[in-house]
């Protein structure tokens, strides 16, 4: 049994010890105080230097200008991010698998692969012309474009991630009696998962870029729709809020994307 002496030191000690703050508290105020100096700097340089509101209007008048048609910029968040979400989680199933499949299968790897490289040949707006045309101005043909832009570095990473497996790991592990598919869930996949969360955060951005600008084919909803609707009539303001609002979905994205690697790559973030 402790004396009263010793309790009451290691309650000072316990009192006096320094409170550690949790480290993605420590990130979200980090990240709030960098957009706070930006938005200074944003305000105070277009203030202090007059520069003209057709180049770069005030960061306030362009807050204002959206909290006054709200609901505009809501939906067309909303919209923006139902397309992306969708081409983006079809794109990395898909780029994945394919990966999987390359690695697995050489002769179809060197039969397919290279149809995949020449697709991506292809630009964008010549690809989004004909989706739109087979499927009409639907969620469903803006999450296609999304999705052709993601494929692809997925496929590559994992393969690439695929490739990087230790041979004698697998041949101890075969020596166990390890099936194909232990070897695949229990060593390569879990081997292969920071190269592939590279191409996860690449391609976070390209699906939303892909949803962008399939909405720039016709549409009625969208952060697209509402870039182009403001380039039409040249209101800088609406411009300025329309890429605010496809940065703070493309960052928000991005940081989710980010925080489940965290999660998931453990012992990467530990090397």
């Amino acid at each position: 049994m402790s004396s009263p002496a010793a309790t009451s030191l290691s309650e000072a000690a316990a009192a006096t010890r320094p409170i550690t703050m949790p480290d993605s508290l420590r990130r979200l105020i980090r990240l709030l105080l960098g957009l706070a100096i930006a938005a200074v700097i944003w305000e105070g340089a277009v203030l202090l230097f007059g520069i003209r509101p057709y180049y770069l209007p005030r960061l306030s008048t362009i807050l204002m200008a959206m909290a006054a048609t709200p609901r505009a910029y809501v939906d067309g968040f909303l919209r923006t991010l139902a397309e992306t979400l969708i081409g983006f989680a079809s794109g990395c199933a898909f780029g994945v698998l394919m990966g999987i499949v390359f690695f697995r299968v050489r002769a179809l790897r060197e039969m397919v692969f290279p149809i995949f490289v020449v697709s991506q040949t292809i630009p964008v707006i010549a690809f989004g012309a004909l989706v739109v045309l087979w499927f009409g101005n639907t969620l469903l043909a803006k999450a296609i474009i999304a999705f052709y832009l993601t494929f692809f570095p997925v496929t590559v990473n994992t393969l690439l991630g695929l490739e990087t497996v230790d041979p004698k790991q697998v041949a101890l592990m075969r020596s166990f009696g390890a099936s194909n598919r232990q070897l695949l869930l229990r060593l390569q996949l879990p081997t292969a998962l920071p190269q592939i969360f590279v191409a996860l955060r690449l391609a976070a951005s390209l699906s939303l870029v892909g949803a962008i600008v399939g909405e720039w084919f016709g549409d009625t909803t969208g952060l697209g729709v509402l870039l182009l609707q403001a380039m039409f009539t040249e209101n800088v303001v609406a411009i300025w809020g329309a890429l605010l609002a496809a940065a703070l979905l493309g960052t928000g994205f991005y940081a989710v994307v980010a925080a489940v690697e965290r999660r998931l790559v453990f012992w990467n973030a530990e090397q």
